[in-house]
C-alpha cells in the first residue's frame, strides 16, 4: 500500500478521444435530479469531512457465553427514494471504499465505450478468486484489443480464493498480475484506453484521461466531491467518498434502465455473481439468495449492496475484519424487508473451538431507524 496523496486528479485537457472527460466535477450539480436517476447530476455536494470516524459497536463475538470481542464500524441504509432509512455510527465521514468502488469504475469505462457485457463486464467489476474462468476472462478482455499481458500494471499476487491459492501453490506457480484479484478491471482499463486512443503507458496515473473519467463518474454517481485521492492495493487510484455516497452510487447503478452503462453493469453483476467474486464466496451467494440484488465487497471490511427499487446499504468495519462485514449487511437487508430465510446463512457465523461451534458472531441491534 502506498501512503495517501492529499491531491486530486490533474485537470489539464485530455488528448482527443472517443470520450472526453471534463475536469472532475466541473459540470456536476446537486439540485434537481433524483438520487437514483440515470441522468448525470450537474453538480455534486461538497466532499465528506476528513476526520476520525465516530464508529460504534456493530458486531459481537461470543465464545462460550462470554463476549470475546467487539467489532466497531458504521452502516447506512437508504430507502428507495434516497432518504436515510436507518444508520449506525458515522456514515457521512470520508472513507476509502476499496474494491467496493469497482462497479462505479466499470460504469466509467462503459460510458467511455468499453464494449463488454455479460461475464466479461462482471469481471471488470470483480475482485475475483483466481479461478481458471476468471483468468481466462481477463485474457479474453486483453485479446479483444490484441493487448499483451505484460502491459498490466496491477501488482503480481497469488489467487485471492483460498482453494485456488492452495492449488496454485501446489502446482509450483508464483505470483502473477493475471492471478491478482483485480486483473479483470486492469485488463478492461487497458482496453478502454486503447479504444479511446489514450496512452496505455501510465493508465494508472491520476492525471491519465481514463482515471480522470473514473473520478468524474465517482462524483456523478455518489453525488459528492471526492475528499482525497490515494493508491489502492492493486495500484489504481482510490477515491475517498462517504459510505452514504457509496450506497447512493450503487443505487444509481441498480435502478438504471437496461442498455445504459449503469444498467449494463447491473445486469452483468446480477447474471454472473460468481464472476464478480468466485464460487462459494459470500458476495456471490448473497446475490443468488436475494433476487435482483447487486453487491460488492472491499478490503478493510467494506460492503455495499443495492436492490432494483433503489434501496441500498453500505457497511464499513473499523478494524477491517472481513468476518464482521456480512452479519451487518444481513441486518441492514432485514430493514429493507428481505425475508429472514434468505438471510439466515449470512446473519451469524460460528465461532469455533476445537473444530466445533462454541459461540457465534452476530450483529448488534444498533441500526437506528430515521424514516
Amino acid at each position: 500500500m502506498t501512503a495517501p496523496d492529499p491531491g486530486h486528479p490533474a485537470t489539464s485537457p485530455p488528448p482527443s478521444s472517443h470520450h472526453t472527460p471534463t475536469t472532475v466535477a466541473s459540470t456536476l450539480n446537486t439540485s434537481s435530479a433524483s438520487p437514483h436517476s440515470d441522468t448525470h447530476h450537474p453538480l455534486p455536494a461538497e466532499a465528506p469531512e476528513i476526520r476520525e470516524p465516530r464508529h460504534v459497536p456493530l458486531v459481537q463475538v461470543i465464545r462460550g457465553g462470554l463476549v470475546e470481542g467487539v467489532h466497531h464500524g458504521s452502516a447506512v441504509v437508504l430507502a428507495a427514494d434516497g432518504r436515510v432509512l436507518v444508520q449506525a455510527g458515522d456514515p457521512d465521514v470520508a472513507f476509502y471504499p476499496r474494491s467496493a468502488l469497482k462497479p462505479v469504475q466499470a460504469v466509467a469505462m462503459a460510458r467511455a465505450g468499453l464494449p463488454l457485457d455479460g461475464e466479461l463486464l462482471a469481471l471488470t467489476a470483480a475482485s475475483h478468486s483466481g479461478q481458471e474462468r476468471h483468468l481466462a476472462g481477463a485474457r479474453r478482455i486483453l485479446e479483444q484489443g490484441r493487448l499483451a499481458e505484460d502491459l498490466l500494471r496491477n501488482v503480481p499476487d497469488l489467487p485471492y480464493g483460498a482453494p485456488e491459492r492452495e492449488a496454485w501453490l501446489r502446482a509450483g506457480r508464483g505470483r502473477s498480475r493475471l492471478a491478482q484479484n483485480c486483473s479483470g478491471k486492469h485488463a478492461a482499463m487497458l482496453l478502454t484506453a486503447q479504444l479511446c486512443d489514450w496512452p496505455l503507458e501510465g493508465y494508472l496515473d491520476p492525471a491519465h484521461p481514463l482515471q480522470r473519467l473514473i473520478a468524474e463518474t465517482v462524483e456523478d454517481l455518489t453525488g459528492q466531491r471526492i475528499a482525497r485521492v490515494t493508491v489502492d492495493g492493486c495500484g489504481a487510484p482510490l477515491f475517498a467518498v462517504s459510505p452514504r455516497g457509496l450506497a447512493r452510487a450503487l443505487a444509481r447503478i441498480a435502478t438504471a434502465p437496461a442498455g445504459t452503462p449503469e444498467g449494463r453493469v447491473a445486469a452483468a453483476m446480477r447474471e454472473h455473481p460468481e464472476m464478480v467474486a468466485g464460487t462459494g464466496r459470500d458476495v456471490a451467494r448473497l446475490m443468488r439468495a436475494v433476487p435482483g440484488l447487486i453487491a460488492k465487497d472491499g478490503f478493510e471490511g467494506v460492503q455495499v449492496a443495492a436492490l432494483p427499487d433503489g434501496s441500498a446499504l453500505a457497511v464499513k468495519i473499523a478494524d477491517g475484519a472481513d468476518r464482521a462485514r456480512m452479519p451487518v449487511t444481513a441486518a441492514a437487508l432485514a430493514h429493507l424487508g428481505i425475508a429472514p430465510e434468505r438471510l439466515t446463512e449470512f446473519a451469524e457465523a460460528p465461532v469455533l473451538g476445537g473444530g466445533r461451534p462454541v459461540g457465534t458472531l452476530h450483529a448488534l441491534n444498533v441500526l437506528e431507524r430515521l424514516a
